[in-house]
């Protein structure tokens, strides 16, 4: 143990100490709180792709050669499920609509001030349903868009239960990313309270004692808000903060702290046996963890701060948000959380309170008997677990990537009702059709352009192209293209990346010295998953490396950390494949979304890790006094009970997230539920020690 971290908390587990630190924090808690608050500065939009991605250029482009066209699209469904839709009732609504003169809308399509023939290509083949565009000013936020979505379903709603046979929802890229917002502002709550009640349950049903379920989670709510508040400070001074990003921080938050403190109370209690005074006691027992406690949080603030090079900026997003949750929890784990089990004492054992001189080791009736088998057998023991994960792992060849995100709506949201309405009674490229952007140096002439047309219009998987507009020089034409599939499928997405790699090649027989951009919602899907893919590769390399480094300096080994990497990254991979298989034969999803891998990357080799460096700490210290079996049987023995209850702890908080009705976020809490279990389980109580027993014959 470092002698500067040695000063620190043997100063912390003195009297004097204890009490400053728990004031200290409190003051920081009281100052930050007056500061702005964190829900203030979530930013009202914001994109994923970065500025380089070909549809953001696209994009930008398009507002320099069409600044007023740039609005943010939305679609009104009128729907009549027992007949023909009555153009009157949907005038009716329209006209309420757009006498609420609600700020934001830019147009919409008005049928009075339309020709017959005209109206008659919004209405669907049976005549049960009629679509009007609608426009909202460019640059308001999604925020914004929840707001004028929820001011026009009011009005739209009020006016249908008045008629006799309309239903009217809003949906559209305007009403999906309005009503995204509120799903996370409703789940958020939802969320804090699910992960509060999950771990004081959990706490009290292994630990039996109600202090040690109130003091982890005291920790646990000093720290929230500390970070809460930092992280507001930041958004204040400027950083844009996504509001899954603060989602999954608050479970890592939660996961942590609760993962350190129980490290920490269980090696004092171990010490409360060795002395009488609490405060020596303490100062024993971060000797022993403060070291391997501060190594696990840097562990995954190292994992956080790989994301700043990626190029996806919701991956870029966690970087400054999470390093900054782990600078505080690490910061804790060290001075608030020992500070707090001292205060409280033998007290926080209560009823089982351990006392001087009675008990030199505690009993474990579980992990002895199988820490014994372990080292005895570690051959039949290991290759179980091996075998397992390998047969598991296999099937992430079958991994699938969904990107019509509205599918994983909850199903009575009205944005994804009226999208499948549209879907099942129109074209469906209809619902989020193609821009596409002509540029030329030279005078565009209606023959290039018609002729650029009709070649789009050629491809089976087009359904239409008409021209939107022209700029007063000639040199942009502006396109809209629906294609005769779903947009946000795969297949859409494979045809518009082959359509705009080959269109060099089309320009150069159509119209040569022009170049052709694509935007929209599918163009954006096919940078999303380029630079998902490209993400995947540079996270996974860069985590990993730097882990590993981390890993030899607290080892003092180099065979060690590759033991321990290789475990927890076969661990990830079982846990994506026997993930995937399962939340696809109990919860109906078949694909997944492209975040998920990372996502659950980020975080099962951050935080399993975690578990890992806890055993082999323990066992490094065991070398010292016995040969490496003994050690090593120690170790397991005495760190299992520990590591299990925080594994099944952390499992279960971020099992949290199912309670989330964002797809995205459901699998992914399911699935690192999965991982950390078998990390727990598995590869720390099994795999790991078999592997050191079987090919390490000293431990340096």
């Amino acid at each position: 143990m470092s002698k500067l971290l040695q000063e620190v908390t043997d100063w912390v587990s003195t009297k004097k100490g204890m009490r400053i630190t728990i004031i200290v924090w409190l003051v920081v808690l009281i100052a930050l709180s007056a500061g702005p608050k964190l829900s203030d500065h979530k930013a009202a939009t914001f994109q994923s792709l970065p500025a380089s991605a070909q549809s953001i250029i696209a994009e930008k482009k398009l507002a320099e050669s069409f600044p007023n066209d740039q609005g943010m699209p939305g679609i009104l469904v009128f729907h009549n499920e027992h007949g023909e839709i009555q153009l009157s009732e949907v005038q009716q609504i329209v006209d309420g609509i757009a006498a609420a003169e609600i700020e934001g809308i830019e147009s919409i399509v008005n049928p009075s001030q339309m020709p017959e023939a005209v109206i008659q290509n919004f209405i669907s083949e049976d005549r049960t349903t009629i679509i009007l565009p609608m426009n909202l000013h460019p640059g308001l936020g999604n925020s914004k868009y929840s707001e004028i979505n929820d001011s026009a379903s009011a009005i739209g709603t009020e006016i249908a239960g008045e008629l006799s046979s309309t239903a009217f929802y809003i949906t559209g890229p305007a009403g999906i990313a309005g009503d995204t917002v509120k799903l996370f502002e409703q789940a958020d709550l939802v969320l804090l309270l699910a992960t509060i009640v999950i771990i004081l349950i959990l706490l009290i049903a292994i630990y039996r004692s109600p202090l040690l379920a109130f003091i982890p989670l005291l920790a646990t709510i000093i720290v929230y808000q500390v970070v809460n508040q930092a992280v507001a400070l930041m958004g204040a001074a400027g950083l844009e903060i996504n509001s899954s990003t603060t989602s999954i921080m608050s479970i890592l938050l939660f996961a942590a702290v609760i993962d350190y403190s129980l490290f920490v109370f269980s090696r004092y209690r171990e010490e409360l046996n060795h002395y009488e005074s609490k405060y020596e006691a303490m100062k024993f027992a971060m000797r022993a963890t403060g070291e391997p406690v501060l190594f696990a949080g840097g562990t995954v603030l190292a994992a956080m701060l790989v994301l700043f090079l990626a190029n996806f900026r919701d991956y870029q997003n966690f970087a400054p948000v999470f390093g900054t949750a782990m600078l505080v929890i690490m910061l804790a784990s060290i001075t608030l959380v020992p500070a707090l089990f001292t205060l409280f004492g033998r007290k926080a054992f209560w009823p089982k309170v351990p006392q001087f001189g009675t008990e030199k080791e505690i009993k474990h009736k579980f992990w002895g008997p199988i820490a014994k088998f372990i080292v005895n057998k570690p051959a039949r023991s290991g290759g179980i677990v091996a075998i397992f994960l390998a047969i598991t792992a296999l099937n992430v060849f079958n991994l699938d990537y969904e990107f019509d995100s509205v599918k994983k709506f909850p199903q009575d949201l009205p944005s994804r009702v009226g999208y499948e309405i549209v879907e099942s009674k129109y074209n469906k490229g209809d619902l989020a059709p193609t821009t596409v952007l002509l540029t030329s140096k030279q005078e565009l002439s209606e023959e290039q352009v018609d002729a650029v047309t009709e070649r789009l219009a050629s491809f089976t998987e087009v359904q239409s192209v008409r021209v939107s507009g022209y700029t007063e020089d000639k040199l942009a034409v502006q396109l809209s293209m629906s294609l005769s599939m779903n947009p946000y499928s795969s297949e859409a997405i494979a045809f518009i990346e082959e359509l705009r790699s080959s269109s060099d090649q089309l320009l150069a027989e159509l119209a040569p010295q022009s170049d052709i951009h694509f935007s929209g919602v599918t163009a954006k899907l096919v940078d999303e998953k380029a630079v998902n893919n490209a993400d995947i590769v540079t996270i996974a390399v860069l985590e990993t490396m730097l882990i590993l480094i981390l890993l030899f300096f607290l080892t003092r080994s180099w065979k060690m950390p590759l033991y321990m990497m290789a475990t927890i990254i076969i661990s990830y991979a079982s846990a994506l494949g026997l993930g995937i298989f399962l939340v696809d034969i109990l919860f109906g999803y078949e694909a997944i979304s492209t975040r998920v891998p990372v996502y659950a990357f980020i975080f099962l080799v951050a935080l399993g890790i975690d578990y890992n460096i806890i055993l082999i700490s323990r066992f490094l210290e065991e070398c010292k006094q016995h040969n490496m079996k003994t050690a090593l049987e120690i170790a397991i023995r005495n760190t299992g009970g520990v590591i299990s209850s925080a594994g099944v702890i952390l499992a279960a908080t971020f099992a949290a997230l199912t309670t989330m009705p964002i797809a995205d976020l459901f699998i992914f809490g399911f699935i690192v539920a999965i991982g950390i279990l078998m990390d727990t389980f598995l590869v720390r109580g099994v795999l790991l020690p078999a592997l050191i027993l079987l090919f390490a014959r000293k431990t340096k």
